[in-house]
C-alpha cells in the first residue's frame, strides 16, 4: 500500500520534512502557514496542498484546521491518542478511566479516551452527539474522545507527564480517585473505583486528597471519608472531612439506587451490592 502512495510535490514534501524535523506530529493550519515561506509553499496553494497530502495518505485530518502526520512519514512516530486529545481543545487533561489506567490503578483499558475540560472551553462535536468526538482516520486508530466538562474552579489536580514523545496533562492519582467517586460511570463502575483506592494503598497522598475533596463538594468528601475509614485510616486524620456539613444522606455510589443502610457518621447511604436488600 505504501508503494502506491503518491509522492507529494516538492513544496509538500518539504513541508512534511519540516513538520517532522520540528516534532510537530499534530499541528494546525496556522502552524503550516508559519512554515510555508521556508518550504516554498504559497498562501494561495496552502489549503490545496494540505488537501492533496491528506488524500495521498501523508497527513490525517483530525478536524477542521487540525492535522497529524501519518505513519507513512519515514522516521516519525505517530501521535499518541493522549497527544491528540491535548490538541483537540485547550485546557484539557486526560482523566477518569484513562487516567486510572495510566496510573496503574486499574487493569481494564478503556475503549475511549476520557478528557477533563472546563465549561468555558469549546470542544469538538461529533455530528449528532452532545459529548465526545470520533476521530475518523486517526493515526492511532478509530478513537472515541469523551469530554467531561467541569467549572473552571474545579479544574485542578493535574500533572505533566511524558507519554512516548509527547508531554501531556493528566489528572494526578488523588484527583483521579475523587473523579471516580463523583462519576464512577466514567471509570468502569463504583466497584472499580474502590479497587483503585486499594491499588493506590500506602502511596495515597492523604493530605492532598483530603484537600482536593474540600475544594469539591460535600457528597464527594463524605464518600471519601467512608472509603478511607474502611481502609483503616486513622479517624483523627479524617476529621477535616468528617466536619463537612451536608443536608441529608448521600448515596455512596452516585449511580446506584437510593437503597441500603444509612451510615450516620458519614451521612452516607451504603447502596452497595450485598447491603441493598431486594
Amino acid at each position: 500500500m505504501a508503494e502506491d502512495r503518491q509522492i507529494p510535490a516538492l513544496p509538500g514534501m518539504r513541508l512534511i520534512r519540516a513538520l517532522a524535523s520540528a516534532g510537530d506530529r499534530v499541528f494546525t493550519t496556522d502552524r503550516v502557514r508559519e512554515l510555508a515561506p521556508s518550504v516554498g509553499l504559497s498562501e494561495g496553494y496552502l489549503c490545496q496542498s494540505l488537501h492533496h497530502l491528506t488524500k495521498s495518505g501523508w497527513l490525517v485530518r483530525l478536524r477542521k484546521g487540525l492535522y497529524a502526520l501519518s505513519a507513512a512519514v519515514p522516521g516519525v512516530t505517530t501521535a499518541h491518542e493522549f497527544e491528540i486529545a491535548m490538541a483537540l481543545a485547550r485546557r484539557t487533561a486526560i482523566s477518569h478511566w484513562s487516567a486510572l489506567h495510566h496510573h496503574g490503578l486499574t487493569e481494564q483499558a478503556p475503549r475511549k479516551v476520557f478528557v477533563l475540560t472546563t465549561t468555558d472551553t469549546p470542544i469538538p462535536q461529533a455530528r449528532g452527539r452532545k459529548a465526545g468526538w470520533k476521530g475518523v482516520g486517526c493515526p492511532v486508530g478509530q478513537t472515541l474522545y469523551q469530554f467531561i466538562r467541569v467549572k473552571p474552579e474545579r479544574f485542578f489536580g493535574t500533572e505533566k507527564v511524558w507519554v512516548g514523545q509527547a508531554r501531556v496533562t493528566v489528572t494526578d492519582p488523588e484527583r483521579t480517585l475523587l473523579d471516580g467517586l463523583m462519576m464512577p460511570q466514567h471509570c468502569g463502575d463504583f466497584a472499580e473505583v474502590l479497587h483503585a483506592f486499594e491499588a493506590r494503598g500506602d502511596r495515597l497522598d492523604l493530605k492532598r486528597i483530603i484537600g482536593y475533596a474540600l475544594r469539591l463538594d460535600g457528597a464527594t468528601a463524605k464518600r471519601l471519608g467512608w472509603v478511607l475509614e474502611h481502609q483503616g485510616i486513622d479517624p483523627v486524620r479524617l476529621e477535616p472531612i468528617l466536619n463537612v456539613s451536608v443536608k441529608g444522606y448521600r448515596t455512596l455510589d452516585p449511580t446506584g439506587p437510593r437503597k441500603g443502610p444509612c451510615n450516620r457518621r458519614w451521612m452516607i447511604q451504603e447502596n452497595l451490592p450485598g447491603k441493598v436488600k431486594p
